[in-house]
């Protein structure tokens, strides 16, 4: 079974084709910095490799690409858009609709596009994706997999917000969690490799958008974003926390418009709001150069990070092991100095050199003398969406 699976990000497009249940990768690729002039577009089969950059402003032109590369006569993997038996997209918001992957339909479809108020940088794009996919591969079954779903564990005492309880009984206003397929992927990867049954470990999510989860004997038990993926950690261009004071100052005394907060809030702050610069590569290299806000901007995002671990060691009596993952959490060895420097009183402990290996694989980066295991663990969303698709198809067939 050839499936296709088209993982949409805030500000990128990650694809893979996988071939089912031998888990043969066909080809994989990514467009980064969708909406810049500089684009990246990397693409790669078993027989050729090839990045390039090109402008591509919106996710739609990005998933037409991907089409071409795919029936190409030179670089593409399939002859025939029939080849594609299976479609499986990653969903940001499914609220409480869906705590499995799920065959979409018209009613799923209604879903995904309710939740987009509170997802707007990733449910259109989810949704964009899908429409696309049903007109591009019409004879394949089209899935989702949704982010909130691992996060379906999280108890109460820590899922609702202090509100009258009206809102969460009548309103289902509460923390959904969200990049939980990768913190599920990751976090079972972790245990395998630590050969662990029961374990305290805390995944930490690295990207345009950033997240950092408690995971206590595999299951979410806390997460840094809540109702939207909105707050918690400092991301690309979003504030992550922030005192809610500052909105009602913005509307009531400078005269800005709730959507214009909104917008301020989600694609204006965040790294790039402090830099002028939203992508982590240009800010670690500004900051090399003497750039003193990129400085203070990694400072800062390394600190919001280091008081979560506090908080979920808390939570969790403990902590056997720290996880990063995504782009910037997979590559950026700065991010990951800065974030285990001076944790010391919780037995936390890097080793420099084996932090600055360029390597794909699962690693420890810990020193020998640490308590905590600290581990790189590039993340795996596609292939856990195959995984999840094959099995979903198969109950249904």
């Amino acid at each position: 079974m050839n499936i296709l699976v088209i993982n949409a990000g805030s500000s990128s497009i990650k694809f893979q084709l996988i071939k089912m249940p031998s888990r043969e990768l066909i080809c994989d690729g990514m467009i980064e910095r969708i909406g810049q002039d500089n684009s990246i577009l990397k693409y790669k089969t078993n027989a050729i490799t090839f990045q390039k950059t090109e402008r591509l402003l919106t996710h739609k032109e990005g998933l037409k690409k991907i089409v071409e590369w795919l029936l190409d006569p030179e670089k593409g993997v399939i002859k025939d858009k029939n080849e594609i038996e299976v479609v499986g997209h990653r969903v940001v918001h499914g609220g409480n609709s869906f705590s499995n992957i799920s065959l979409i339909n018209a009613e799923v479809k209604e879903e995904i596009q309710a939740f987009s108020a509170l997802a707007p940088l990733h449910n259109p794009n989810n949704f964009e994706g899908i429409l696309i996919a049903e007109k591009l591969f019409p004879s394949a079954k089209q899935v989702a997999v949704f982010d909130t779903a691992f996060h379906q564990t999280i108890p109460e005492k820590a899922k609702k917000y202090a509100i009258p309880k009206s809102f969460y009984e009548d309103h289902n206003i509460q923390v959904y969690g969200f990049h939980g397929t990768s913190h599920k992927y990751v976090s079972e990867k972790a245990n395998e490799y630590l050969q662990l049954k029961k374990s305290r470990l805390i995944s930490i999510h690295l990207g345009s958008g950033c997240s950092i989860t408690a995971v206590l004997d595999g299951k979410s038990i806390d997460h840094s974003l809540g109702f939207a993926p909105s707050n918690g950690l400092i991301m690309g261009s979003r504030s992550g926390d922030i005192d809610h004071s500052i909105i009602f100052y913005l509307v009531n005394d400078l005269g800005y418009s709730l959507d214009k907060v909104n917008s301020l809030l989600t694609k204006e702050s965040g790294m790039l709001g402090l830099t002028g610069y939203g992508d982590l590569r240009d800010i670690q290299r500004e900051a090399e150069n003497g750039n003193q806000d990129c400085v203070l901007a990694l400072e800062m995002n390394a600190y919001r990070i280091k008081k979560y671990i506090g908080a979920y060691i808390a939570a969790m009596n403990g902590l056997d092991a720290i996880i990063f993952t995504a782009g910037v959490g997979e590559h950026s060895s700065v991010m990951r100095k800065l974030v285990c420097a001076g944790m010391d009183y919780f037995g936390i402990y890097l080793d420099q050199e084996k932090n600055e290996e360029k390597l794909n694989n699962i690693r420890e980066i810990n020193a020998a003398t640490s308590k905590v295991k600290i581990l790189v663990i590039p993340t795996n969303e596609e292939l856990e969406i195959a995984k999840q698709a094959f099995d979903l198809l198969g109950k249904v067939q």
